[in-house]
């Protein structure tokens, strides 16, 4: 199996054009433009225009969403919006149906599946924090939907990142074994890396030690970054790492949270990823498969 490239080098789909927020008619002179594409999202779904490809607007086309944001250019300078919903159920029918991005992301092309990821991480922000955490008010959304203003006390807020990392982990001395977890609340024969969110005052190197200390009882060495995926699920930054276990032996469930913990041959991750075997890996949108993937490729 082929590599893929680093994880860090993110795949440029926008020029964000942070500056153009600072104009409070951002969003209307966008909408009225000539060209300008607009992605609807209710709940964590969009439209489809194929099961491989997203189904972009007019914004005239869109039928009355509850907010507008503004999301960057595209390389030819048209504007592109997020139409948001805030009730869960798709307000129209597409082509294709509607896609979540969990389902869908890894089927898309990688420039529209990093645009999803942009409008869902905002527009869940949009839904999820109309009022402010401070008095209580409704704010009010400003920056092309990107900070809301507090009418009351004044303050301004913005779209949350709660950063987590996820790890796997090598063997001391084995080369072609791999340690993989299995969650409580998932089927048992599938498998996983182990991940955590970060802890106040914490380090990412700090939060891959003590996630896999606790939920695998290991002790690590040779902690190294990989890549990191955003992840609106709710608001994560998934920052990847591969580690060494210094006592592979050690390896055991917390029996909370993990309830399996094995080694795996390469082999086995092998016949896994090919759909074959006894095990299940995680699904291809994920930065966990993507790691799964490298260590197998041999880009550990």
């Amino acid at each position: 199996m082929t590599a893929h490239p680093p994880l860090s080098v993110p795949v440029t789909a926008l020029d964000r054009a942070a500056e153009e927020r600072a104009s409070d008619d951002i969003v209307e002179r966008a909408r009225a433009e000539a060209g300008t594409l607009a992605l609807a999202l209710a709940r964590d779904a969009a439209p489809l225009a194929t099961p491989q490809t997203l189904a972009w607007m007019r914004p005239d086309e869109v039928p009355s969403p509850d907010e507008w944001a503004f999301l960057g250019r595209r390389a030819d300078g048209r504007a592109v919006l997020a139409a948001v919903y805030l009730d869960d159920a798709p307000p129209f029918s597409a082509p294709a149906g509607w896609g979540g991005l969990r389902a869908v992301g890894a089927e898309l092309d990688p420039a529209e599946s990093a645009v999803f990821v942009e409008a869902l991480s905002l527009a869940r922000w949009l839904r999820d924090a109309a009022f402010c955490p401070a008095c209580g008010s409704r704010a009010v959304v400003c920056a092309g939907g990107w900070s809301r203003q507090c009418p009351s006390c004044g303050r301004e807020h913005f779209p949350r990142t709660d950063p987590a990392v996820i790890a796997a982990v090598t063997h001391p001395s084995d080369p072609d074994l791999l340690l993989l977890g299995s969650n409580i609340l998932w089927e048992h024969d599938r498998f996983s890396c182990f991940a955590g969110f970060v802890e106040a005052g914490e380090s990412l190197e700090d939060t891959v030690v003590r996630e896999l200390h606790e939920e695998a009882g290991v002790a690590l060495t040779a902690v190294r970054y990989h890549g990191s995926q955003a992840w609106p699920y709710p608001r994560s930054l998934m920052v990847g790492f591969f580690a060494t276990a210094l006592d592979a032996a050690a390896a055991r469930p917390d029996g909370e949270e993990i309830v399996a913990v094995r080694w795996f041959h390469r082999d086995e991750i092998g016949a896994a990823l090919e759909g074959k075997g006894e095990v299940r890996l995680p699904g291809p949108a994920s930065i966990s498969r993507r790691i799964i993937e490298d260590w197998y490729g041999g880009a550990a």
